[in-house]
């Protein structure tokens, strides 16, 4: 990153409103990190120059979503050649998946990930069919191993991530190490595979081994959100890790606290709209104070949704569940519960870290208005494509 620059990105804002789409240029000035926008359409200035700490570069990759004034504007493009020559290295992606029987651990790998300065642009726990990992690996199909490895990958669930990083590729395989666990073990020790794996099929964690890989398995896992489908939506409770603790980097910390007691059966990563986290939380409309600022927080960036169940799977673990949470404020938290997710990881009544299912009868009303995407995540690409830009 060059001190001093000013970078260029083109983003663009769904008004809900007007249901149009709204696009601009988006400056960032390293040197104080303040912002300024320029209205394409009516080529005119809409934001002068002004501070605003609260986004990061960080922020401003292609694909990833911040709010600025209560709007909630995506990342297009790079606006100019020096911005696209400066960065697309610095912000290269490429797909990490948590294979089955390394799924225990997947809290520890995740927390590995955000350690290591990875950003995490889409995830999604999936179970593939046998076809889907054959498709998934049809690179290697006819080799000795395709059958172990195909039949290894639809054992169990999966989590697939997409990463966000400089040289992203090279530097997610050199934490993964070499692909057999057993070489791993004694040629990189503190290795993924080293620490989680156990052989060359039961090795972890996968990576993508070139830009084009990378682009053809995002194109697998994350076109089709039913690809793999796998919450339960019965005996379920939601977990919400909220944005600013995942940006904070404490998702994969929590994950792994929530995976001593309880069973993680669905997991993505969201990003809600102001409409829909306004919808998502209607239940406390006129009832808690806090409800536009709880949608507010909710809607400033990506979150990670985590359907939770009981081993057993019979039970309703609602209210367990949100008793390992702790009370809502998390400043009481700290003080009555130390011990709870929300009295750690949490900040304040609406910064508390963690969404957990209030009712017991709400669980698998909530699990499905997320995981069925009741919200409506392709609305924004459907106006897209259905509406003049103003």
């Amino acid at each position: 990153m060059a001190e001093g620059a000013r970078y260029c990105f083109i983003v663009r804002w769904l008004d809900p409103t007007s249901a149009l789409i709204w696009k601009y240029q988006f400056f960032y000035n390293t040197a104080d990190s303040s912002i300024e926008m320029y209205d394409i359409k009516n080529q005119k200035i809409f934001l002068k120059r002004v501070s605003h700490p609260e986004i990061r570069l960080e922020h401003l990759y292609i694909g990833g979503t911040f709010v600025l004034y209560s709007r909630q504007l995506v990342v297009e493009d790079y606006g100019d050649d020096f911005t696209r020559k400066e960065l697309s290295n610095l912000q290269e992606t490429t797909i990490a998946v948590i294979k089955p029987d390394a799924i225990d651990n997947v809290g520890k790998i995740i927390d590995i990930i955000y350690s290591n300065g990875f950003l995490v642009k889409q995830m999604r726990m999936c179970k593939l069919s046998s076809q889907q990992a054959a498709q998934f690996y049809k690179a290697h199909a006819g080799k000795h191993f395709f059958g172990h490895i195909t039949s290894h990958m639809s054992s169990g669930p999966c989590v697939a991530l997409e990463l966000v990083a400089e040289d992203a590729i090279s530097k997610w395989r050199l934490l993964l190490g070499p692909t057999d666990s057993v070489e791993a073990k004694v040629k990189a020790p503190s290795s993924i595979r080293a620490e989680f794996g156990s052989d060359e099929t039961r090795n972890a964690c996968h990576g993508s081994d070139s830009p084009s890989a990378a682009k053809q398995e995002s194109d697998f896992f994350f076109k089709d959100k039913s690809l793999g489908f796998c919450a339960k939506l019965k005996h379920c409770t939601l977990c919400l890790i909220k944005p600013h603790a995942v940006f904070d980097g404490f998702a994969g910390i929590i994950i792994d606290a929530i995976l001593k007691r309880f069973v993680i059966t669905a997991m993505e990563l969201v990003t809600f709209g102001r409409p829909s986290a306004l919808d998502f939380y209607e239940l406390y409309n006129g009832v808690c104070s806090d409800y536009h600022a709880m949608a507010q927080e909710l809607s400033v960036g990506p979150f990670i949704a985590m359907e939770v169940c009981y081993e057993s799977g019979d039970d309703n673990p609602v209210n367990d569940f949100r008793d390992f949470c702790g009370p809502p404020d998390a400043a009481m938290c700290k003080a009555l519960r130390p011990s709870t997710l929300r009295a750690q990881y949490g900040i304040n009544k609406v910064k508390n870290a963690i969404h957990c299912t209030d009712l017991p009868e709400d669980g698998v009303t909530e699990c499905t208005y997320v995981f069925t995407h009741k919200f409506n995540p392709t609305q924004e690409a459907t106006v897209y494509k259905n509406h003049n830009l103003r």
